[in-house]
């Protein structure tokens, strides 16, 4: 992959802006176009399965542990600074490593920003059947959850080198 190779790390900031202005502008839209709890079917015939829903969440993805803004606020802080100090000491080679941690980075970005603008992050996204629904979710959120399970599907699955054992490379 020669254009990854020339990207490099670079590849988590591009991501992570992607993510990030993707994520702040369908989150302008729906504040500018649907009042809270205002619900619209973009395609009518799958209205049952999707719809845009505006709502406000002061918790973490998908609607858990309300009323913690402050919280997620100083957690959303953190996890960009980890991903960026950690980003440094990744190699060239770790596509996926830095695929999903750009995804992470626009994530929390996008929600970090909504709550310190807002106190609030607006979700939008409903899916399930009827009344049967995922809580309702926003492009920040998606990424977070795609770039845990990336990465986590990364470290369960890598395979562990094998180490030399320090007495016998010393002949013990």
């Amino acid at each position: 992959m020669p254009i990854l190779d020339k990207l490099g790390k670079r590849i988590i900031l591009i991501l992570a802006l992607i993510i990030f202005t993707l994520d702040q502008t369908t989150k302008a839209w729906v504040l500018r176009n649907l009042a809270e709890n205002e619900q619209w079917a973009p395609i009518p015939a799958l209205s049952r399965y999707f719809t845009i829903t505006h709502v406000t969440n002061t918790g973490a993805a998908f609607g858990l542990f309300r009323d913690q803004s402050l919280l997620f606020v100083i957690i959303a802080i953190v996890v960009i600074i980890a991903i960026l100090v950690y980003s440094r000491y990744l190699s060239h080679g770790q596509f996926w490593v830095q695929f999903s941690l750009g995804l992470q980075l626009g994530g929390a970005a996008g929600n970090l920003v909504d709550r310190v603008r807002l106190g609030r992050v607006t979700d939008f996204i409903t899916i399930g059947i009827d009344d049967k629904t995922w809580p309702t979710f926003n492009i920040a959120d998606s990424a977070i959850v795609i770039g845990v399970a990336i990465l986590a599907l990364i470290v369960f699955t890598e395979k562990e080198e094998p180490r030399e054992d320090v007495t016998d490379a010393q002949g013990a």
